[in-house]
């Protein structure tokens, strides 16, 4: 057996719902952006909220770990308990609230294990061995920073207060830095299983 097993993928049923749900709520930022000026706040955050509990709630065929869950949970509360003060606000704040309750959820994984990355590895590979172990929490460490550095540049975005910019960074450009950082693990995962070569 490989001793980089955990690196491949298993072929998994689709889970279109799912996807369809993420996908939606990659959009909100962007959705945001436009119908602040057209139709308010508050459908935005109907819809945003509609989503979050979709996705938690519906059947998947691949099960969102406890504590992603609870970040959904949290960015709901969060945007649900601004929207009471501050609807357009609370409206421009959920991708500071992602990005801060993910901060959370990955570093409490690294006090108490196993590693965020590692959760999502054992999904596919539930026989990950101790390479796969140590390599997962490296990449925890990394996300960690990731979204530590997301948050602080999407509430920057909230406070300049101009929503062509903040829909630019949080509905485009949040998303090219996430997809580069994670085509950069792939690569080096790549790289990883090519030296360590069968156990």
């Amino acid at each position: 057996m490989s001793s980089t097993r955990f690196m491949s993928f298993s072929a998994r049923r689709p889970d279109p719902w799912a996807t369809a749900l993420t996908i939606a709520m990659l959009l909100i930022p962007m959705a945001t952006a436009i119908g602040l000026r057209w139709i308010g706040p508050w459908p935005i955050i109907v819809a945003l909220v509609g989503c979050i509990a979709a996705r938690i709630l519906l059947p998947r065929a691949v099960p969102v770990p406890l504590a992603m869950t609870i970040c959904l949970v949290a960015v709901a509360a969060g945007v649900l308990a601004v929207g009471t003060v501050a609807p357009d606000l609370a409206a421009r704040l959920y991708p500071v609230f992602m990005s801060v309750t993910m901060l959370v959820a990955f570093v409490v994984t690294l006090f108490r294990p196993p590693s965020m990355i590692e959760r999502f590895a054992r999904i596919m590979e539930p026989d990950l061995d101790m390479r796969g172990v140590r390599y997962t929490r490296k990449v925890t460490y990394v996300w960690v920073g990731f979204f530590a550095l997301n948050a602080i540049v999407a509430l920057w975005t909230v406070q300049q207060g101009d929503l062509f910019y903040w829909g630019l960074y949080n509905g485009f450009i949040s998303y090219l830095l996430a997809g580069s950082l994670f085509a950069i693990e792939f690569t080096v995962r790549r790289r990883v299983r090519a030296r360590n070569g069968p156990a």
